[in-house]
């Protein structure tokens, strides 16, 4: 904490010097740790972050939120963004993705077509309900802490899960919190 927090020290950084120093310190009793690293899951998550991180930085999220926010019908464009919303939250950080999306939901309830309370929320739960993606942090973690023989079926229901919800998620919020005006 003291690292991570009061010296700005890069928190992934600091957890690889610290497993590094006690396998160095005790050998004996961190031999079969390295073994017991899911490294499939490791690789999937550094591969799903840094594109994502490629996506942002180029500016493609924004992109397609801008994109969605000149459609004409301002309750289209709040469902097609809570849809994107709950696509990307799947593979990357739903805090980080709402960060990015909440202020492109701005030119749309600035119309006065649209509650804001209702789509935020909407936007919320459609990039929640995702997170037990395998391809997400929770779900990868859920693949990692369970038994090898059963990460495969645990993969596929994470995945149908997941897909399902990406699906459902968006259309059930939008439906009540936004297209209902109910906020």
């Amino acid at each position: 904490m003291v690292g991570a927090i009061g010296l700005g020290i890069d928190i992934g950084f600091l957890a690889l010097t610290i497993a590094v120093v006690l396998t160095l310190a005790f050998p004996a009793s961190s031999g079969g740790a390295l073994g017991d690293v899911s490294w499939g899951i490791v690789l999937l998550l550094s591969g799903v972050l840094t594109y994502v991180g490629v996506l942002q930085r180029n500016g493609t999220i924004e992109w397609a939120g801008a994109s969605v926010a000149a459609v004409g019908a301002p309750v289209v464009a709040a469902l097609l963004i809570c849809v994107i919303g709950a696509v990307v939250s799947a593979f990357a950080s739903t805090t980080g993705l709402l960060a990015a999306l909440v202020p492109m939901t701005v030119p749309l309830v600035a119309s006065g077509s649209i509650s804001a309370v209702g789509l935020v929320a909407a936007l919320a739960i459609s990039s929640s309900l995702v997170d037990v993606s395998p391809f997400s942090t929770g779900g990868a973690i859920a693949m990692a802490n369970a038994d090898a023989a059963e990460r495969r079926t645990i993969y596929r229901g994470l995945l149908v899960f997941a897909g399902s919800v990406t699906v459902a998620g968006p259309l059930v919020s939008w439906a009540v919190l936004v297209a209902s005006g109910g906020f």
